[in-house]
């Protein structure tokens, strides 16, 4: 009924970094014994709030701390990384998690990632294929382009065939190479699935799983029976999430995404209503039952970990007794 996501940011002047971090520990762990559907580890670079650049790093702390929750890192820049050593990681996550981890490939567009690592922003979808196809050889056991016939990636993945990768993209060209490469894909832009299954049924392939986020979804999710005070409290919180989101996507020139929210303050923001809000536990009932699965993000902006755990108790206590027992009410 609910799932977990944490990117770790921690602006100046709100929850410092390692309290941030325990808090994520603690929340996943607390998920996986109280139905948590999936806890998503996001990645990015050089943000100055220190937004989590560490994502396999991250997600295998999640998987000694769980037992049963998927942990899907969501998205890993593959063209910032050396495409051997991330199969190696991969793999190593895949056997950590026992099977729990998937993974969403990104390209990547700020600039400044790229910098920072030193790598020509013009070489990142070369960067990038080459890091879908070591990635793929690695997974089914073959040799790796270019390189010694006789040398593998190891370990093996304890997945058959590799845990489950999609891409992640919001144009035709990422829609064209998703197919090109078998895979799936997860999107935040409508209207691509149609271009995705042609694709796929142009080159006589199977289409992979395709997420489409529903236009004015719900992405970052609190439960409180005081929505005001909730918004009084999370406010500053949320609003630095959305303008560093909004800053970014205008230095990149992404545009039709309708998770970017330009808002001048966090009344502008709630009052948008997507993609952050605070459900009373009543809407939080219908938003489960009518839409699906609220989407957390517990830690938004460094909020206080005190917010957060508002928020789960409230799931836990207010929301799934309701959802469960209407489920099982007689038709």
């Amino acid at each position: 009924m609910y799932a977990l996501r944490f990117d770790m940011r921690a602006p100046a002047g709100f929850t410092p970094a390692p309290a941030l971090y325990r808090a994520a520990l603690e929340m996943a762990e607390w998920a996986d014994s109280h139905g948590g559907l999936a806890i998503t580890i996001c990645e990015h670079h050089a943000s100055p709030d220190g937004y989590l650049p560490a994502p396999l790093l991250m997600a295998a702390a999640v998987a000694a701390r769980t037992k049963r929750i998927p942990i899907r890192v969501g998205a890993v820049i593959a063209s910032l990384r050396q495409p051997v050593q991330l199969a190696e990681e991969m793999a190593v996550l895949d056997i950590l998690s026992e099977r729990r981890a998937s993974f969403v490939l990104a390209l990547g567009y700020r600039q400044v990632e790229f910098d920072l690592y030193g790598i020509p922003f013009a070489e990142r979808v070369r960067r990038f294929e080459a890091a879908i196809e070591t990635i793929q050889a690695a997974f089914r056991g073959d040799a790796l382009p270019g390189l010694d016939p006789s040398v593998r990636v190891t370990p093996a993945p304890e997945t058959p065939g590799g845990p489950l990768v999609t891409l992640g993209g919001s144009t035709p060209a990422a829609v064209r190479r998703a197919a090109r490469y078998g895979l799936g894909m997860i999107t935040e832009k409508p209207g691509l699935e149609d271009a995705y299954r042609a694709a796929c049924a142009e080159r006589g392939i199977e289409p992979g799983p395709f997420f489409e986020a529903p236009r004015h979804a719900v992405t970052v999710a609190f439960v409180d029976r005081d929505p005001d005070a909730a918004w009084e409290r999370l406010g500053p919180h949320l609003l630095h999430d959305a303008q560093t989101y909004a800053r970014w996507n205008a230095d990149a020139g992404k545009t039709g995404l309708d998770a970017i929210i330009a808002a001048d303050d966090a009344d502008g923001l709630r009052k948008a209503g997507h993609p952050y809000r605070v459900f009373t536990p009543d809407e939080a009932v219908e938003h489960i039952r009518t839409v699906g699965p609220l989407s957390l993000a517990p830690l938004c902006g460094g909020a206080p970990p005190e917010l957060g755990w508002s928020t789960l108790h409230a799931i836990v206590e207010d929301v799934v007794p309701r959802v469960r027992a209407e489920a099982t009410e007689p038709a």
